[in-house]
C-alpha cells in the first residue's frame, strides 16, 4: 500500500513542532517567514497533502454537497449540475454528483452514503415516490432540497417547474395545429413529473372540449432513447396511428423520431412530434424538435443557493422556500405541419 505522509514527518522534516506546522497550512501569517519557508519546502519534498475530511470533521462542516439525480445520461440533469456546480464553486464548496438510475434502492443506498459521508447537505430529484427514503434520511439532520419536484411537505426547499402547464402547452399547440388524436409517450407513471405532464396534456384536451380518452397513452419502461425507440413501434402498430405525439421528455421523443424514420413514417407531415426539456440536441435533431423548455441551469442554481442559505452563517434566518418556475414552449419544425 502506498505511504500517507502525515503532518509529523512533515514537522521532523523541517525541524519544527506539529504546531508551526498546522499554522503554516492554516494561518500562515502567524508564523516568520523563515520557518514558513522551511516548512513549505518539507511539504513539498514529502509530497505532504492535508486530510480534508479529517479537517472538516473537526469543523463540524464540510464542503461538499451532494446532488442526486434521476438520470445522469439525460442532458437536463447535466444542465441542472452545471447551474448546481457554479453556485458551490462561487462558495469554494465543491459537488458530489450521484446517479440513482429511476431506482429507489440506489437512491436509498446514496443517502445513507451522503450520511456516512456527513456532505453539508443535498440536492435531490427523488426516484421514491412513498417518501420513505428521504423520512429516513432527516433523521441525520442533514439539508436537503427537492430539485425538479415539488416538496409535498414544508420540511424543507424545492425548486421545480409548473409540469401541468408544460403538459398544456405541448398539447394545446398540437390542437392549434388541427390535432385531434393525440397520444401521450411517457416514462414510468411512478415518476411525479410524469403524472402532472399527462394532467396537463388532458387538460389542453377538455379546453378543447374532448375528454381523456381522445390522449392515447403509451408507457416507457424509462426516459431514454431506446424507451421512445420501443414506445413509436407501438404507436406503429396501433391500428389507428396518432396524427400527433407528446413525449414526457426529449430522449423519449428522439427515440420515437427514430423509430417513425425507420418505418418511412414522415415527420412532421405524417406525424407531429412534441419532446420536453429542450436539451440541446432537440434543435440539432434530423427534424428540428419542438420542445418545451425547462430552465434547468436556473433551477440547479436557485437550488444550490437555497441549500447554501440554510447552512450558512445565517442559517438561523432561513425559511423554508417552494420554487415553481414556468416552462416555454420552444416550437420547431417536428409540429408544424397541420392535421385533421
Amino acid at each position: 500500500m502506498a505511504h500517507t505522509v502525515g503532518i509529523k514527518e512533515v514537522a521532523r522534516q523541517a525541524g519544527v513542532s506539529v504546531g508551526t506546522v498546522s499554522n503554516v497550512i492554516n494561518r500562515p501569517h502567524m508564523v516568520a517567514e523563515e520557518t514558513r519557508q522551511r516548512v513549505q519546502e518539507a511539504i513539498a519534498e514529502l509530497g505532504y497533502v492535508r486530510s480534508e475530511s479529517a479537517r472538516q470533521l473537526r469543523a463540524g462542516q464540510s464542503r461538499i454537497i451532494a446532488l442526486l439525480v434521476l438520470d445522469m445520461g439525460n442532458p437536463f440533469f447535466v444542465d441542472v449540475a452545471s447551474g448546481a456546480e457554479r453556485v458551490a464553486r462561487a462558495s469554494k464548496l465543491g459537488v458530489m454528483l450521484c446517479n440513482s438510475a429511476q431506482s429507489t434502492s440506489e437512491e436509498s443506498d446514496y443517502l445513507s452514503l451522503f450520511a456516512e459521508q456527513r456532505v453539508r447537505g443535498v440536492l435531490v430529484t427523488p426516484a421514491d415516490m412513498s417518501g420513505r427514503n428521504l423520512a429516513d434520511f432527516r433523521r441525520h439532520g442533514i439539508p436537503f432540497v427537492f430539485v425538479d419536484r415539488v416538496l409535498p411537505s414544508a420540511e424543507g426547499c424545492s425548486v421545480s417547474v409548473n409540469d401541468v402547464l408544460g403538459g398544456t402547452l405541448a398539447v394545446r399547440h398540437l390542437l392549434e395545429q388541427g390535432h385531434t388524436s393525440v397520444a401521450y409517450v411517457s416514462g414510468p407513471m411512478s415518476l411525479k413529473q410524469c403524472q402532472d405532464r399527462k394532467e396537463g396534456a388532458v387538460a389542453a384536451l377538455a379546453e378543447a372540449g374532448l375528454g381523456e380518452d381522445a390522449l392515447r397513452h403509451v408507457e416507457a419502461e424509462r426516459l431514454d432513447v431506446a424507451s421512445g425507440r420501443d414506445a413509436g413501434a407501438r404507436l406503429l402498430g396501433m391500428p389507428a396511428r396518432p396524427s400527433a405525439v407528446f413525449c414526457a421528455n426529449d430522449l423519449l421523443a428522439l427515440g420515437v423520431l427514430q423509430a417513425l424514420f425507420a418505418a418511412g413514417v414522415g415527420v412532421p407531415d405524417e406525424v407531429a412530434l412534441v419532446g420536453y426539456d429542450d436539451i440541446e440536441f432537440a434543435a440539432a435533431a434530423a427534424v428540428p424538435l419542438t420542445s418545451v423548455r425547462q430552465p434547468a441551469v436556473r433551477m440547479g442554481r436557485q437550488a444550490a443557493e437555497l441549500l447554501l442559505e440554510e447552512t450558512g452563517e445565517d442559517a438561523g434566518l432561513h425559511r423554508h422556500q417552494r420554487i415553481v418556475l414556468d416552462p416555454e414552449l420552444i416550437v420547431r419544425q417536428s409540429s408544424l405541419a397541420a392535421r385533421r
